[in-house]
């Protein structure tokens, strides 16, 4: 037994600096040392041998295996390593090469045109608040003067997780929001974009939306503020040379109310296509805030008063660009994207 093992260590110190890859490696592992290797056959019949000769035997081949283990884990490092340096003189990088150009994209036209529209508010003087999607029916609806029994939430009908959770249909939620944090501070006045939701889908419609809420609240605000105001944002997004007028209207969050409307971007307000020949297009809906919705908000309508708006970012982007169909902004067609 002990000539065996002699001979075997004799061999495999010969062999193990012969071996040229892992797999000849591994091989002579699992011939030697494997459960039918050489050495564990010498093992198992240890149990043969007299006591005395067992406990030297047993001692040999255990140091035996632990010497092979060792001489095989640094043949291992010693190809693995040789490997990588072949691999690194064969993949060697030039780094004085010119890097691969990094094709970048460009912001979708609706991102473009709601920074454009918070950067003028911003220079005004608002600030941008935000709100959340899914929102409240109270928040949505009751809270801004639009009861359960209310008409005008046909013209929002929208998406119902319960008969209480919705998704919002306008960023108005964010008016009374805003007001139940602040107050009793004054000013208020904030601008909020955000994603809204309504069940239509048609060229000029879409179940998903973007809007441009403003809010301001102070006390001797008047709807000259209110007309100032639109009139200077009419003037940097759609340019000095644009006029603007107001047509009474109804929304239960303002009292008054009125639709804004800008001379045609396309004739100047002479009459063509695009304005059905009035030399008017409606952008935005706007009006001074409906007492109930101050008290909601926690102030009193004998101390304060306000004006909020409303516009559709999808709106003003298709009149800025000349857009004649809505959907192109979700269709994610990189031939229309390109051009922005």
């Amino acid at each position: 037994m002990l000539n065996k093992m002699q001979d075997l260590k004799q061999k495999a110190e010969e062999r193990i600096p012969q071996l040229l890859s892992i797999e000849e490696i591994n091989e002579f592992r699992v011939k030697v040392l494997g459960r039918k290797g050489e050495l564990t056959q010498m093992l198992r019949g240890l149990k043969d041998l007299a006591a005395e000769e067992r406990a030297e035997a047993g001692r040999l081949a255990n140091e035996l295996k632990y010497n092979l283990e060792a001489l095989l884990n640094r043949q291992l490092e010693e190809f693995k390593a040789r490997e990588l340096e072949m691999r690194l003189a064969e993949e060697k990088i030039d780094v004085t090469l010119p890097g691969m150009p990094a094709h970048r994209g460009s912001k979708h036209p609706l991102t473009r045109v709601q920074d454009e529209i918070l950067e003028i508010f911003i220079s005004m003087g608002f600030s941008v608040a935000e709100g959340p999607e899914i929102e409240s029916d109270y928040y949505n609806f009751e809270a801004l003067n639009v009861p359960k029994d209310h008409p005008a939430r046909d013209m929002q009908d929208t998406f119902y997780i319960n008969n209480d959770i919705l998704l919002r249909t306008h960023t108005s939620p964010v008016q009374v929001r805003t007001m139940e944090k602040m107050c009793p501070q004054l000013p208020i006045k904030i601008v909020v974009p955000g994603t809204v939701y309504r069940k239509d889908d048609d060229a000029t419609h879409s179940p998903m939306f973007h809007q441009v809420e403003g809010l301001m609240i102070d006390k001797h605000i008047t709807f000259a503020n209110l007309k100032g105001t639109l009139m200077l944002f009419a003037q940097k997004i759609f340019g000095s040379d644009v006029r603007v007028r107001y047509r009474p209207s109804f929304f239960p969050f303002t009292e008054p109310s009125a639709e804004m409307d800008i001379s045609c971007v396309e004739c100047g307000g002479k009459g063509c296509r695009v304005c059905s020949h009035t030399g008017w297009l409606e952008i935005l809906g706007a009006g001074m805030v409906h007492p109930r919705v101050l008290q909601y908000g926690g102030y009193d309508p004998e101390e304060v008063t306000g004006f909020a708006f409303g516009m559709g970012i999808e709106r003003i982007s298709m009149l800025k660009y000349g857009i004649n169909d809505l959907r192109l902004f979700f269709d994610n067609d990189i031939r229309f994207l390109r051009q922005f």
